[in-house]
């Protein structure tokens, strides 16, 4: 039996006048990351909604002939982050 594989949203078309993410590299600044919600990995970029240490942040991974590159965006309160997490979804952040 073939297991089927989960697909997460992948984030919509980008629109005029988004947003652009401060993105930063990854530094390691807690010792567990919770990923809470996930873009589909199908694409070359995807995308996780983490948390850690009360805080919350999206994480970015660039995959290209075999180079991973990983950003995150600023660590703060949930609610931003989820607000953030929403636009990058509906193509208003990225």
């Amino acid at each position: 039996m073939l297991e089927e594989r989960h697909h997460g949203h992948h984030p919509g078309v980008l629109r005029v006048g988004h947003q652009s993410i401060d993105w930063r590299p990854t530094l390691p600044r807690a010792g567990r990351v919770r990923v809470k919600e996930h873009t589909c990995d199908c694409l070359a970029t995807f995308y996780e909604l983490c948390q850690a240490g009360g805080l919350m942040f999206v994480r970015r991974t660039h995959r290209l002939r075999g180079v991973v590159s990983v950003h995150e965006s600023p660590w703060t309160v949930a609610r931003e982050t989820q607000e953030l997490w929403l636009r990058l979804l509906m193509g208003s952040a990225r």
